[in-house]
């Protein structure tokens, strides 16, 4: 309810996904085996089902237990701050791939064959990214898919010269973040993973858990290393 609240288009599974992924009840299966691989619309297998089923089992009998409680907590805190018209349109984007699951070099919801596997449709980490900015039309939108020109994160993450890069705390929504392995200090070689922010603390990305919200906090947050703005890249935005 927070997101339709803050004036997004989200899908009606939006809820449950999220909170799905936040407790861990979902499977990533390895690259090798991303034919496996589902969909929000598709079945779930009974394997599926069995996989989830554990994980909730694994909780405990106790409706208040911790992973539950900190979940209901983190549902509860979701908000969003003011945004624009151009930052509401890719974040509807980005949330309308809610549920999607991650596929290594995938950057569709429809079938595809990368490296070698053919899996329903889903996103890696970049693919993600890529989808939204690149792949997306929007009307007006003048240079903005211009603005990404390499496909993988690294490509990605040094296409703007350190003046512009953008620090934790001057992050708006729909930024496009990238995390290496020394933070801050991280050199365009050891960043590897990607999202775009969505605003008070929390961003949605394509990782293990899929096509999911997470926090800006614990190993998200010290391994930061800067964000870029496509929106002000394309004059869109100030």
């Amino acid at each position: 309810q927070g997101a339709r609240a803050d004036g997004l288009a989200v899908p009606s599974r939006f809820g449950t996904e999220v909170v799905a992924r936040l407790l861990g009840l979902r499977l990533n299966h390895p690259a090798a085996q991303d034919f496996l691989e589902l969909r929000p619309q598709d079945p779930a297998t009974r394997a599926e089902a069995a996989y989830s089923a554990a994980q909730i089992l694994s909780f405990g009998l106790l409706a208040d237990s911790w992973q539950i409680a900190q979940v209901k907590s983190l549902a509860a805190s979701f908000t969003l701050p003011q945004i624009n018209d151009w930052q509401r349109q890719l974040l509807n984007t980005a949330f309308s791939k809610i549920g999607m699951p991650y596929v290594w070099g995938g950057v569709s919801d429809a079938t595809e064959t990368d490296f070698g596997v053919t899996a329903r449709g889903g996103y890696d980490c970049s693919g993600f990214v890529w989808r939204v900015y690149k792949l997306q039309s929007y009307p007006n939108e003048g240079t903005l898919a211009s603005t990404l020109r390499g496909r993988t994160t690294y490509t990605m993450s040094v296409e703007v010269p350190r003046s512009k890069r953008i620090g934790f705390t001057k992050l708006q929504p729909a930024d496009v973040i990238f995390f290496g392995s020394r933070g801050p200090n991280s050199k365009g070689s050891q960043i590897s993973h990607t999202g775009i922010y969505v605003g008070n603390g929390w961003f949605i990305q394509s990782s293990d858990e899929g096509v999911a919200l997470a926090q800006l906090t614990g190993w998200y947050k010290q391994r930061f290393a800067w964000g870029r703005r496509p929106l002000r890249e394309a004059g869109l935005q100030p």
